[in-house]
């Protein structure tokens, strides 16, 4: 079996505990497939405790084999990082596309939220109810669903990512007890509690994402993270139909039984919801198909489309480098000898330090009748930029005087013009500390004259007096 390469094409998504790059896996015969590579941020691959989690995802993902859930093929590995080859989904998460509904002042009308989150069910029951070899419930809860892990593709398609948070009978690292996973606005109250959670905590998070599809704003989110948490364990749900005025009493029973604060009074199971969700589009008769959450996701992504950058990052050449010598499941090392070829990666500057922002208020001095611009303040604590960019800074007062003095001048046959005290109300030029210096204007400029008008004067008489000595021969010469 020929050994798969794998070629970094550029970065997709960037987090506090891994990257997502867009690759591409190349065969024998010119194969060639796109795929998602994952790496673990290298900071992290020296903790024993994430790389389990990392593992015990990889193998409980390669388990996974739904139309609604994203596939993981592989996984490699290097001396100091991990790699998962995931499947390549063409679109945008669903919080890309909530942030550009509202940038819009829009929502998902009710029935592409219901259509979203019952085809996101039908993933979820898949993952819930999968069995082992000997016909053994797994007992898998995602424990993480989130906008950022409902995936929509340019097709309409809805597809579950990221089981790093889940809970299997067969995962090698058991959750301690106590600790709080996920993220604390997606929390389920049981989990908010630090108590045991199964299948029914994905409904009541994936209650909330639906609550927020159609609400157009946030269902627990307070100004910390414990007051997010207190928030949940409370579990306190307005009702939508003030919210949304699509939404009638029948929905409004299904979203409460969804977020019931206890578990035994929710939905049993995500095939359950499901069935409730698309229940409610056929009897009110509510056609929405995966052409409708398509156009949703073209348009989202139409939105913050860039322009390809030809030159490649430094950091996708490591990558590259990492992923040449990394070490496939057969064990083997793949050899370093495929070219790499990048693109579209945002480039990476130094940046200063944010906390400097603000510390020393800088006011340009007020100009009047000026044409020179305020010179910039000094760039030390004036905001975040990246180095080498910076502009060249204004000059100061006494070097453009003397850039000014010893300019060349326009040459005037007219006398200086008398100096004429200034309009009440506009300060002096002595007053003035940064009025520029311009020809004809100040004593600076006529010092500068000067010289120039002495010298036309000195040759204007030694011409005339060379004139009048030509004209006297002449006279001579004819008189006699």
């Amino acid at each position: 079996m020929a050994d798969h390469r794998y070629r970094v094409i550029k970065r997709l998504e960037a987090g506090g505990m891994a990257e997502v790059y867009l690759g591409e896996a190349t065969g024998v015969e010119g194969f060639k497939k796109r795929v998602a590579i994952k790496r673990v941020l290298p900071h992290l691959a020296q903790n024993e405790n994430f790389i389990r989690m990392f593992l015990d995802e990889a193998r409980l993902s390669a388990r996974l084999n739904h139309a609604n859930i994203v596939s993981v093929f592989d996984i490699s590995a290097r001396d100091d990082t991990y790699f998962l080859i995931m499947e390549f989904v063409d679109g945008a998460n669903l919080k890309k596309i909530l942030d550009s509904l509202q940038r819009r002042s829009q929502r998902f009308t009710l029935p592409e939220a219901i259509y979203v989150c019952a085809e996101a069910c039908r993933g979820l029951s898949y993952a819930h109810e999968l069995q082992d070899e000997n016909g053994r419930a797994l007992g898998i809860v995602h424990r993480d669903i989130s906008p950022p892990n409902i995936l929509l593709t340019k097709l309409g398609e809805v597809k579950v990512a990221d089981f790093g948070l889940a809970k299997a009978g067969t995962q090698l690292s058991q959750t301690d007890p106590g600790v709080v996973k996920g993220k604390f606005s997606y929390l389920s109250p049981e989990a908010a509690n630090g108590k045991e959670v199964d299948a029914r905590a994905d409904i009541f998070s994936l209650g909330i994402v639906l609550w927020e599809m159609l609400a157009g704003r946030r269902l627990f989110l307070g100004e910390t993270d414990y007051a997010t948490v207190k928030l949940v364990q409370q579990a306190n749900i307005p009702r939508l139909s003030p919210l949304n005025n699509q939404v009638d009493v029948d929905f409004e029973e299904i979203m409460l039984k969804a977020l019931a604060r206890e578990p035994d009074n929710r939905f049993q199971s995500a095939h359950e919801f499901g069935e409730a969700l698309s229940g409610h589009l056929f009897h009110r008769q509510m056609k929405v198909t995966n052409h409708n959450i398509a156009m949703l996701v073209r348009s989202a992504i139409s939105e913050d489309s860039l322009p390809a950058k030809s030159e490649a990052s430094l950091i996708d050449r490591l990558i590259q480098e990492e992923l040449d010598e990394s070490v496939g499941l057969g064990g083997k090392k793949t050899p370093r000898a495929m070219p790499m070829t990048l693109g579209e990666v945002e480039q990476e500057g130094e940046l200063e330090d944010p906390m400097q922002w603000f510390t020393e208020e800088v006011e340009a001095p007020k100009q009047r009748n000026s044409r020179r611009p305020a010179p910039e303040p000094k760039r030390g604590n004036t905001g975040w930029h990246e180095t080498g960019l910076e502009q060249p800074s204004a000059l100061d007062d006494e070097t453009s005087e003397q850039i000014a003095a010893n300019s060349i001048q326009p040459f005037s046959l007219e006398p200086d013009p008398p100096s004429r005290p200034p309009p009440a109300g506009v300060p002096s030029q002595s007053s003035a500390p940064h009025l520029p210096v311009t020809a004809g204007a100040g004593a600076g400029a006529a010092a500068a004259k000067r010289p120039a008008l002495t010298g036309k004067y000195v040759i204007m008489a030694m011409a005339v007096l060379v004139m009048l000595v030509v004209a006297i021969a002449l006279l001579g010469r004819y008189t006699f």
